[in-house]
């Protein structure tokens, strides 16, 4: 898969994992689409590391789950962070 389409794959994995997750976690849609990207790559790292699992089809469901996997542990950290130095 090329850098386009992991881009692309981290975005929409971005966009997903925040209508899957509840509640507020501060940002907007641009944060969120960035954390998108950087959990892909998360996701994928420990899926290659953890599973064995090869990435190279755009279109494989295990692709698409790794990537919103890892959008969604990135946004429960941001949101954990986020969310204790507003309540300071």
């Amino acid at each position: 898969m090329g850098f386009l389409g992991f881009l692309l794959l981290g975005l929409i994995a971005g966009a997903i994992a925040k209508l899957i997750l509840p509640g507020k976690q501060g940002g907007g849609w641009l944060i969120t689409l960035l954390l998108g990207v950087v959990g892909a790559l998360l996701g994928g790292f420990l899926g290659g590391l953890l599973f064995n699992a090869p990435l190279q089809e755009f279109f494989s469901i295990q692709t698409w789950l790794l990537a919103i996997g890892g959008s969604l542990i990135v946004l429960l950290i941001y949101g954990f962070i986020v969310g204790r130095r507003a309540a300071k």
